[in-house]
Order: C-alpha cells, then sequence, then structure tokens
C-alpha cells in the first residue's frame, strides 16, 4: 500500500451543514464536530484503506466499466490516492457507472447484478468498515443476513426453534425487485438519521444514482441499490431494519436474512393478518409485495434459504434440502459430467472437487444423509457413462475393463454395446468403476 495513505489531514475549516430528513440545514453542533461528522475522515485513513484493499482483492471479481483488474488496482493506488482522497474530503469525487451483467437464478431466469469498477468497490468497503461497526449493533436481533457473526445457517435454526414450538404456518413474503426499487429519498433519510457527516451522506447519494452501463450505453437511475457492490447489503438491512422493528413490537417469530423474510404463525388466519400488516409496513418505505410470489402457507410447502422442513417420529421438526436446491445441484453436475466437450476424466474430476465441497457445506444441517448417499451413487453412475463414452470402441472398453478387475464375461457384454453408456455404467462397470476408484481420483463424497 502506497505511503500517501498515510498522509495527514488538511484543516477542516468551518463546521459543515448537517440536513437532518425532513428539517432545514443547520450548522454541525460540537459533539457532531468532535466525531460524527468527521467519518469521511475514518473512511480514507489509512488502515481503514489498506483493510479495503485486502478484502476487494480477496474477492476478487470481475473488471467494472473501465477495465481495470483487482490485480492492477495497487499499482493504480500507488500513482493516484492523493488525487483521489482528496477529491473524496472535497466533495468532487464522482464514481463510474456500473457494469450491468446477469446470472442465472437457481429458481429459474436471471439475476441483475450491478459491477462496480475496482476502485468504486475498494471505496465502498472503505465506507462498509467504517458504517457496519455503528449500525449494526441496533439491528434486530431477527436479522442474519450480511452481518458480523451471522449466517444463513443461524436462520435456517431460529426458523427451526419456530416450527419446534408449534407455528407451522409461515409468512412467505417475496418484495417485488428489492434491490431494484428501494426509494432512494426514502434510504437517504434513514442514512441521515444515524450519519452526521454530509458528505459522506452525498458521496452515498452519489453512488445510489451512479447509471448502469448496458450495451456501452449509460443509463440513468433513479431508484435501486444494485447487487454487485459491497454497501448494498447493509444499506439494505438498514431500510428493512425498520419493518423488523415492527415485527418485533408485534411479538411476531420470524427470521430474515436480507429481502427474504419469513413470520411463523400458528394458524392460517393469523397468517393472512400477518401477511396485511406487513404490505402496509413494506408501501411505508414505498416497496411492493409480489403478491403472486407470496403466500401463506403450511410449513412444509415453503423453503427458506434452500432449506425445508419435514417432521419426523414424535412430530420433530427436521431439516431437508428444498426441492429446487436438489435441481440445481443435478441440473450443474449434468453440466459438468456432460459426455460431449471432450475433457478428460481429471478436468471432469477438478469441477467436481470445485463445486460439490461448498454445497456440502452449505446443506451441512439437512438431516437426510440417505438421500446425499443417493446423490452420491447418482453422481458415480454418471461419471462410469462418461468412461464408456471416451472409451468408445469395444476392445478399448474391454480392455480398460480386464484393467480394473472387471470380469471377462462382465467386461465382453459391456464392450459389446459400448453405446449403451448409461445402461453398461449401472450393468457390469461398478465392478471397476467402484466407489474406492473414484475416491482415489479425489471425487468428493456429499454423504460423510
Amino acid at each position: 500500500m502506497p505511503e500517501q495513505l498515510g498522509l495527514p489531514l488538511e484543516g477542516r475549516g468551518e463546521a459543515p451543514m448537517v440536513q437532518r430528513s425532513g428539517e432545514a440545514p443547520t450548522m454541525a453542533s460540537g459533539a457532531e464536530r468532535s466525531g460524527a461528522d468527521h467519518l469521511l475522515e475514518r473512511v480514507v485513513e489509512r488502515g481503514n484503506v489498506k483493510r479495503a484493499l485486502a478484502r476487494v482483492r480477496a474477492n476478487r471479481g470481475s473488471p467494472g466499466v473501465d477495465g481495470m483488474t483487482v490485480e492492477e488496482l495497487p499499482q493504480y493506488l500507488n500513482e493516484h490516492w492523493s488525487e483521489v482522497r482528496e477529491q473524496l474530503l472535497g466533495g468532487t469525487y464522482q464514481p463510474q457507472p456500473v457494469l450491468r451483467r446477469e446470472i442465472p437464478k437457481a429458481s429459474g431466469g436471471r439475476r441483475q447484478l450491478g459491477i462496480p469498477c475496482v476502485l468504486d468497490r475498494l471505496i465502498q468497503q472503505a465506507i462498509l468498515q467504517v458504517l457496519q461497526p455503528r449500525f449494526d449493533p441496533s439491528f434486530s436481533e431477527h436479522s442474519y443476513g450480511f452481518r458480523p457473526k451471522r449466517s444463513a445457517h443461524d436462520a435456517v435454526k431460529a426458523a427451526q426453534r419456530y416450527v419446534e414450538e408449534g407455528r407451522r404456518w409461515v409468512v412467505d413474503v417475496d418484495l417485488e425487485k428489492f434491490f431494484d426499487r428501494v426509494n432512494h429519498d426514502v434510504l437517504m433519510g434513514r442514512l441521515a438519521r444515524r450519519i452526521g457527516d454530509p458528505r459522506l451522506l452525498r458521496l452515498i447519494r452519489r453512488y445510489l444514482n451512479t447509471g448502469i452501463m448496458v450495451n456501452g450505453v449509460v443509463m440513468e437511475r433513479y431508484e435501486g441499490t444494485p447487487q454487485g457492490g459491497p454497501l448494498s447489503p447493509l444499506l439494505a438491512n438498514l431500510l428493512l431494519d425498520e419493518v423488523d422493528k415492527q415485527l418485533e413490537k408485534r411479538g411476531h417469530a420470524f427470521a430474515r436474512y436480507a429481502d427474504d423474510c419469513k413470520v411463523y404463525v400458528r394458524s392460517r388466519r393469523a397468517g393472512e393478518r400477518v401477511m396485511a400488516a406487513l404490505e402496509q409496513m413494506y408501501a411505508k418505505l414505498r416497496l411492493r409485495i409480489n403478491r403472486d410470489k407470496s403466500k401463506v402457507a403450511p410449513v412444509s410447502k415453503c423453503s427458506f434459504l434452500s432449506y425445508a422442513f419435514w417432521f419426523g417420529k414424535g412430530g420433530a421438526a427436521r431439516r431437508r434440502v428444498a426441492p429446487k436446491a436438489t435441481e440445481t445441484l443435478k441440473r450443474r453436475v449434468r453440466q459438468i459430467t456432460r459426455r460431449s466437450g471432450g475433457r478428460s476424466i481429471g478436468a471432469v474430476v477438478e469441477e467436481l472437487r470445485k463445486y460439490l465441497p461448498g454445497w456440502k457445506r452449505y446443506f451441512q444441517l439437512a438431516d437426510t444423509p440417505r438421500i446425499f448417499a443417493d446423490h452420491d451413487q447418482w453422481i458415480r453412475h454418471r461419471l462410469r457413462a462418461l468412461h464408456l463414452k471416451q472409451w468408445k470402441r469395444g476392445h478399448r472398453t474391454f480392455a480398460e475393463l480386464r484393467k480394473l478387475g472387471v470380469p471377462e464375461s462382465a467386461a465382453a457384454q459391456a464392450a459389446a454395446n459400448t453405446r449403451r453408456w448409461w445402461h453398461n455404467a449401472a450393468m457390469f462397470v461398478h465392478f471397476g468403476l467402484t466407489t474406492r476408484y473414484f475416491d482415489q481420483l479425489g471425487v468428493p463424497r456429499l454423504a460423510d
């Protein structure tokens, strides 16, 4: 990190004007001058920027509109940080447009991401590191997304506790294009209640207003906080915390992860009342509930963070992988093990090693070891079929199977019709391509 990041702060002059939501501008008080209105200095402080740079480099990610890569960022800072820092403190820094990217959603369709350039990712990360410790302690204990020492697993466990307490109905709320519909004025009003530094407020507003580049054309944005920037999750939590607090006052059992909120109740009628109340709460924030995707339903028919619940002996609530998540797993494995493309078994196994362990870690709470073992068996079946497809010719199939110790009669039957890969993989090849064989290749197992 360049030494410029340690430049001493320059004179600050008069107390800045502070404007709070619904009020006329006023001079900052002495208390505000001593701390709250100097947040931007803390953002650009050398140690904070060094931590932000480390995080941005660790997260990697693709370049934004300027094409600068994460690897090129340190050299850019070495040459230009003094100028950037001066612009930030002087209120003249202008973020670059974000680059729109679409990625497939597990449930189908496409999710739009807004990718800031790496310099703006660094600045947003630096802002996040200053604001999160100030905001997070006041957030609801029922909020789990993008918060220190909290996780999706914690949210799932909380939901399970509610179900075990007898709340067998769930109010499943889907906010309509939440990250695209966040109202800037409402959000800035909530920020102004907590931030006394008008320069930092203006900088955040500029990030909210930054245009989106689509096919080389910059489109203006008047609402929304695009997914892809480090600051967006904190802003989402700040806005939605208002609803969390209302639910807490009413004594509801709920769990929220980002914009995914589930309220657990004891009857359909109670759920319908909660749904009507939530619609009003969100409306005050100028957010809309998607009626087509929101519902009041039995717990067994709703998933939360790709987990679902089933009831074992004695009515105990148990966790399982939601059907859509299982479909996503199989779709991805089919893509990796497709019998076209000419990839080696080693390359296929390497892809599986990148994908399966992460899937397993996320779904480690599932109480379904037999289903995981079935998935393992299915994956090995696909790999056996891939082996046969790559061997192609009958004489090679026969020779390879014999090398693996398959009995001569079974190897001959498999070689007699080499195009029945899936059938042969089930009938004969498992004698040689055993579970131990795939373990030695390094194929991860989902079942312990």
